[in-house]
C-alpha cells in the first residue's frame, strides 16, 4: 500500500511526538507513523492527503486553504534540494533512516522551515528539534537511501 502525503506533511512527521488536533486526528497520525516506519512507501499529492482525513469534515479546518498549498510548495521545494532530486505530486519516495536525518538535520539548521511560517505548530516543533528530537515516533525504513524495495524514489 502507499500512504499519501502533501509535501508539508513530510516536515511535520520529523518532530511528531503524538501530539496533534484531536484524540482521534493523532491516534490516526500514529498509525501512519507506524506504517512508514515499516516501509511504506509515500505518494507526494497536492491537497488534504492521509494525515488530513480526521479533519476533513470538521467546519473551518485549514487543510483545504491556499495557504496550506502554499506550505507544501515551499516544503517540497526545500526537500527536493535537500534530496537532489525532483518532488512532484505523484513522485514516490521512502522515507529511509538516512533520509530523516538528513532532513531534521536541515530542519533544526533552519534550512527547511520557510514551510512552517505562520503554522500554529512551529515553536513546538523547534523546541523538539532543540532538544534533538527526543520522543519522534518517525524512525524510518531502515533500507538503503535508494528505497531498496525495488520502487523508484
Amino acid at each position: 500500500m502507499t500512504i499519501r502525503l502533501r509535501a508539508h506533511h513530510l516536515l511535520c512527521l520529523l518532530t511528531f511526538v503524538g501530539r496533534g488536533y484531536t484524540l482521534v486526528f493523532t491516534a490516526h497520525y500514529r498509525r501512519i507513523v507506524v506504517r512508514l516506519n515499516e516501509g511504506e512507501v509515500v505518494e507526494l499529492v497536492e491537497g488534504p492527503d492521509d494525515i488530513c482525513t480526521p479533519m476533513l469534515d470538521e467546519p473551518g479546518h485549514h487543510c483545504r486553504n491556499a495557504s496550506i498549498g502554499l506550505r507544501d510548495t515551499q516544503a517540497r521545494m526545500a526537500i527536493a534540494g535537500l534530496l537532489g532530486r525532483p518532488l512532484e505530486p505523484g513522485r514516490a519516495i521512502t522515507l529511509t533512516t538516512e533520509r530523516i536525518e538528513r532532513m531534521r538535520r536541515a530542519f533544526a539548521e533552519g534550512a527547511m522551515r520557510a514551510a512552517c511560517a505562520g503554522c500554529q505548530w512551529s515553536d513546538f516543533c523547534t523546541q523538539i528539534a532543540a532538544q534533538g528530537f527526543a520522543g519522534t515516533r518517525l524512525s524510518g525504513a531502515g533500507l538503503s537511501p535508494s528505497g531498496g524495495c525495488g520502487i523508484p524514489d
